[in-house]
């Protein structure tokens, strides 16, 4: 018995430097992973990358077997996705695990998001790695975007109006601007079958590509870590870093254990709650408008977005000019990209920062929730002027982010990181 295993163990290593004498498999194995000196304090924020990667895959997985079965028309992509549900072995567990791994994602992206906030991921010399991350971000926007309409829905038909006639209110480009990306002067057959070949195809690869170029961009600058510090500059003889730890087997052990843990939710949302009502909406994940067949004759009396639209929403709304309502929405979700060069402060970490970055990151987290549940709502004049007040929150949080960082009092930051 130990000499069969002895000699499948020769048979593996033989075939592993096979492959290395033509492929640098070690070399990759061993910079990225085995060798790669990840900080030693990582804690429960540091989860959400790893998340984000398993969200990915799901992804990828299940919308391979939902393209199977589903028609890019618009006479028959609602049915498709019914006879998915009903007579596809297991098609319904695919649908929901597809449609919950959507909302899955924007909710570890978020907590990803903030966990650089916290922790000052985006300064130098992360700038790089900062905006690979929020170029994902918007590709998954539209990515999101994209896979609405395919179900062919009430409210996903009618969000996609909504959405694209947005872009008419952008001055000389936006009535030919509108009609490009519809291919017809309605929602209909055209622009399904690009926006499908754009959710299925183009998107993917982008997204795909761009999370290989983060992942590269991320270990070549090294993690950043709760206490803000560069563990690069304070190695030993070897030339390891004193803080650090291999990725592997440390924190791909520890990897796996959160996403056993992910998994046990996410699951029990897929199997008890997939459309994921709660009152006062008709659903967040999954609204119940869309398990009825788009018709362009009949507009729903409220048309909201999927939830992890609704703060920019509420940004749209909050100003009363449509052009001015549109210039505001793109500035809410690109100044992320100007952080870095903001942000004026020397220290990164939120452990270390001054009360006046503590108390406008509580603020801006605040109006970001509550936008966010104002564009569930429909309109009314006491919820217009709270997304005026909030919106008025969320961009001071930029707009004055030289000054209150500049001015802050921040702590001393050690030398070596802490636990």
């Amino acid at each position: 018995m130990a000499k069969s295993n002895g000699t499948f163990v020769s048979v593996l290593v033989g075939a592993r430097d096979w492959v290395d004498a033509r492929f640098p498999l070690m070399k990759i194995w061993n910079e990225h992973l085995a060798k790669y000196y990840a900080p030693k304090n990582f804690n429960f924020w540091y989860f959400f990358g790893a998340f984000a990667l398993l969200v990915l895959g799901i992804q990828v997985v299940t919308g391979i077997w939902l393209t199977m079965n589903y028609k890019p028309s618009a006479e028959e992509a609602f049915a498709s996705v019914e006879y998915i549900m009903r007579d596809v072995e297991w098609g319904w567990l695919i649908r929901y695990m597809h449609s919950t791994g959507a909302s899955a994602f924007f909710i570890v992206i978020y907590l990803h998001m903030f966990r650089a906030l916290l922790y000052g991921s985006y300064k130098k010399p992360r700038e790089l790695l900062w905006l690979s991350g929020m170029a994902l971000y918007l590709l998954l926007m539209g990515e999101a975007f994209f896979g609405y309409l395919l179900p062919w829905g009430q409210m996903s038909y009618w969000g996609a109006q909504v959405i694209i006639s947005l872009f008419g209110a952008l001055p000389i480009i936006g009535e030919d601007l509108s009609l490009w990306i519809r291919g017809d002067f309605v929602v209909s057959d055209v622009t399904l079958n690009r926006f499908f070949a754009l959710h299925v195809i183009a998107f993917p690869l982008l997204i795909l590509g761009l999370v290989g170029f983060h992942i590269l961009a991320l270990h070549e600058v090294g993690s950043n870590n709760p206490d803000g510090i560069d563990i690069k500059k304070n190695k030993n003889a070897d030339g390891i870093p004193v803080d650090g730890i291999p990725f592997h087997p440390y924190y791909t052990v520890k990897d796996l254990m959160g996403a056993v843990v992910f998994l046990i939710f996410f699951f029990a949302v897929v199997f008890f709650t997939p459309e994921m009502k709660i009152p006062g909406t008709q659903g967040l994940f999954l609204e119940s408008a869309n398990f009825i067949q788009a018709n362009p004759l009949q507009t729903p009396e409220h048309i909201a977005p999927v939830w992890y639209f609704t703060p920019f929403y509420a940004i749209l709304r909050a100003v009363p000019s449509q052009l001015g309502g549109v210039i505001a929405m793109g500035l809410a979700v690109n100044l992320f990209l100007l952080l870095p060069w903001l942000d004026r402060s020397p220290v990164r970490s939120f452990r270390y920062r001054g009360r006046n970055y503590r108390i406008a990151l509580a603020l801006f987290v605040i109006s970001f929730i509550v936008l966010g549940w104002l564009g569930l709502q429909v309109v009314t004049p006491v919820y217009t002027w709270m997304s005026r007040f909030f919106t008025v929150i969320y961009f001071l949080f930029f707009l004055l982010m030289p000054f209150y960082t500049a001015l802050d009092k921040d702590k001393t930051v050690p030398d070596r990181v802490t636990n």
